[in-house]
């Protein structure tokens, strides 16, 4: 059984933790909603610009020379799957649950006998995959905590599009969170090359039949990699809103536990003391009556 002076320091211990869990998750809540304001801000051009992107790729016809962003290389033996976590820890299952979603994908292609090659954003996704599957990580790109900026987006797309021109993948995906709630991420999957052209359900302004000067193919020829890099940024703002979202609601959950443990070491404590107290006392009653 532990002294008075072991659950003393137990006590003293879990207050000092749940007063740094305390502060995490309201250092989170107003980093998430930095993140929030600034993730719901893209969400409309972002689409914008893919609708209309969608609607320029749909006019193409057949017999047209399409973009190779666009068109692909007609095959799918090599896969990259850019996986976007983040470089910290202390956010419950964020990065847990993205890396799961990256690990049935990479062995479902594999036994459909395609090549897998990974581009890891964010350290806590490296260090998950490099175990595993350190032989098909081909790059690695770190936020380190600073402000997510347009041209972290844009350097992640650069490598993906010249691994995609230099013949060294056929197709590219991104795996990403889209944020709901703190209480909710949901695991996301995007093609980026080649495009994915299916229609919307609903209908887009974008849709409403256009003629473009100058042709299509050209317009498509500077659009297509600034669409790329825009849709891995919409990524990258969902992913940090998500995470800040999971650590908020994992430092509650560790500040509320920490209260409770606290609770019971009391507990724990105060019979403690009191047993220590009764047995003083028969000792000093049996002393007096062995007189």
């Amino acid at each position: 059984m532990p002294s008075l002076k072991d659950l003393k320091n137990r006590i003293k211990s879990v207050k000092s933790t749940q007063k740094i869990t305390k502060a995490m998750k309201m250092v989170a809540a107003a980093k998430l909603r930095r993140a929030r304001e600034q993730a719901e801000a893209a969400r409309p051009y972002t689409e914008a610009m893919e609708a209309i992107v969608k609607a320029l790729a749909s006019s193409i016809t057949e017999g047209t020379n399409a973009p190779p962003l666009l068109s692909g290389t007609g095959k799918g033996d090599t896969q990259l799957i850019i996986v976007a976590t983040s470089d910290r820890g202390l956010c419950g299952g964020f990065n847990s649950s993205i890396v799961r979603s990256a690990k049935r994908k990479i062995r479902e292609l594999q036994g459909e006998g395609k090549n897998v090659k990974l581009l890891c954003v964010g350290r806590k996704g490296y260090e998950q995959l490099h175990h595993e599957f350190g032989k098909l990580i081909i790059g690695r790109s770190d936020i380190k905590g600073r402000r997510l900026g347009y041209s972290d987006a844009e350097a992640v797309a650069q490598i993906a599009i010249e691994k995609f021109t230099a013949g060294e993948c056929d197709a590219v995906h991104i795996v990403y969170n889209t944020f709901r709630s703190v209480i909710s991420q949901i695991v996301t999957w995007q093609q980026l090359i080649p495009l994915d052209v299916s229609k919307d359900e609903k209908p887009s302004s974008a849709q409403v039949p256009y003629e473009y000067e100058p042709e299509e193919k050209d317009i498509l020829d500077e659009l297509l990699p600034r669409n790329l890099g825009v849709q891995v940024y919409r990524a990258l703002l969902e992913n940090a809103a998500s995470e800040q979202g999971a650590r908020m609601s994992a430092m509650d959950s560790a500040t509320r536990n920490a209260g409770e443990m606290i609770k019971k070491l009391n507990l724990k404590y105060n019979r403690t003391r009191q047993a220590a107290i009764t047995k003083e006392l028969i000792e000093i009653i049996s002393g007096a009556e062995a007189v």
